[in-house]
């Protein structure tokens, strides 16, 4: 692929991953600011965070911060402590009995049979929130998904938030060329669904700021 179809791709906002270039097992790890300002937008009141596609751990990490009781499930054990091994979507374990909240990132070929199993095993009232790429709104198949279970709030994201293959942020030199939203499902809303906006990034006054910052979220600096 030539420079300037690149350039078309970054323009429209769409991925240029073929199919060989994506990570297998489709893991891109989230930048963990998208937690941070999650729980700027949301509260959080249930018995602990589940994450049903926990990688290692990067949206969990303000959670854990802030003090929640946090679990992750995944395929593969990415380093996560106490990650639980087996495939969310095909099981129907005793997660269902927990009064738990679920946040996550999922395969995004997978996304909405993870958003489905997640609303099926939530108990009433429990949030599900899946950091998904805009252009989820788009599509035939998940307007019935939308229908049947209407998000209770859509985030939009104002400025790009990266979703990194293989968790590598150190070698991160510039930012998405993708669109990110939050998508808030409420168990039973049946409501309309509102849309809004945040931003996840304001310019720090300075360079010492940014470093600080950058420091605070990822354990180091990323390249320039």
């Amino acid at each position: 692929m030539n420079k300037n179809n690149n350039k078309v791709f970054k323009t429209i906002g769409a991925s240029n991953h073929t199919e060989r270039e994506r990570q297998k097992e489709d893991f891109y790890a989230t930048d963990p600011i998208a937690s941070v300002l999650l729980l700027s937008l949301e509260d959080f009141n249930g018995d602990g965070i589940l994450d049903n596609s926990i990688g290692e751990g990067h949206l969990m990490k303000p959670f854990i911060d802030k003090g929640f009781n946090v679990k992750g499930i995944d395929i593969i054990n990415r380093g996560f402590p106490n990650t639980i091994i087996k495939n969310f979507i095909e099981d129907e374990a005793a997660e269902s009995t927990m009064n738990w909240d679920i946040v996550f990132n999922p395969p995004y070929k997978h996304a909405e049979e993870f958003i489905r199993q997640s609303i099926k095993l939530a108990k009433d009232s429990r949030k599900i929130c899946a950091f998904l790429r805009l252009q989820f709104l788009e599509g035939k198949k998940r307007r019935k998904l939308f229908e049947e279970y209407p998000p209770k709030t859509i985030y939009v994201s104002s400025s790009r938030i990266s979703c990194v293959k293989n968790a590598d942020f150190k070698e991160m030199k510039t930012g998405s060329a993708i669109a990110h939203a939050w998508f808030i499902w409420e168990k039973g809303y049946k409501g309309e669904t509102k849309v809004k906006w945040f931003n996840w990034y304001k310019k720090r006054k300075n360079k010492m700021q940014e470093q600080q910052h950058q420091i605070k979220i990822y354990g180091f600096l990323q390249k320039a």
